[in-house]
């Protein structure tokens, strides 16, 4: 019976191992996806908005707003296929996606100087790297700040369309802080979201849902990442 309870406890502890050893190599492949789609929307919006003549042509005409709304509508589109596609296709889908919002970004180059964009986005960095670590290692249970967060989004999605009419300077200031807050939140929630789900899905033993995961968090990541580097681009950025 001892040796018995003996083997049950070193099968339990090499899983356990096993899924430490998976997870560690899961966030890897998270944040690897992530950054390849960073430096994909970063060259693109740079080549664009330092491109007068292609400037021209984007936002000079009603094409804008295909490149505008573009984004948004790839997102919901992402969630609705990601169960019928291969993880392969998901990630080409991510990617594609993070390179068209390259083009959404572009305007930036036009509006701030090149310097105060890349000081903000050292910025940005820094304060996401904490979070996501904070996300992590915290034993805390943030899961209770979600629906709170969700909130927090949705009233300042509402406020941003708001003062597309008021045009306040002040409630744009407001917006962005609150903005800043909010994503800052949403980097260590998600990011202990990201590893408790594959936690879950390991024992399991999800191998299907565990291929395509990997993805779906680095675009969680990756809107959070964007989200708080335009909040902070508002109040840190030098116009030119």
């Amino acid at each position: 019976m001892a040796d018995f309870q003996t083997m049950r406890a070193a099968g339990a502890g090499t899983r356990s191992a096993l899924i430490d050893e998976g997870l560690k190599a899961h966030m890897n492949k998270v944040y690897a996806t992530m950054s390849v789609g960073m430096l994909l929307t970063g060259g693109v919006a740079w080549a664009v908005g330092t491109n007068d003549a292609m400037m021209a042509a984007i936002y000079g005409t009603a094409l804008k707003w295909v490149v505008i709304f573009a984004p948004l509508v790839m997102v919901f589109a992402f969630g609705a296929i990601i169960n019928r596609i291969s993880a392969a296709a998901a990630q080409l889908f991510f990617y594609a996606y993070a390179s068209l919002m390259g083009l959404s970004l572009a305007s930036i180059f036009a509006i701030y100087t090149g310097t105060s964009i890349a000081q903000t986005f050292l910025v940005t960095a820094i304060a996401f790297a904490g979070l996501s670590l904070y996300g992590y290692t915290t034993k805390r249970d943030l899961s209770g700040f979600g629906t709170f967060l969700m909130m927090g989004l949705i009233g300042v999605v509402v406020a941003s369309i708001v003062n597309i009419f008021l045009a306040s300077s002040a409630l744009q200031f407001a917006i962005s802080v609150v903005g800043v807050l909010i994503f800052a939140g949403l980097t260590a929630f998600d990011t202990q979201s990201i590893k408790n789900e594959y936690v879950q899905h390991a024992q399991m033993g999800d191998s299907e849902w565990l291929g395509k995961s990997a993805i779906m968090g680095a675009l969680r990541l990756y809107l959070d990442f964007i989200n708080m580097f335009m909040f902070l681009l508002q109040f840190l950025g030098n116009r030119e």
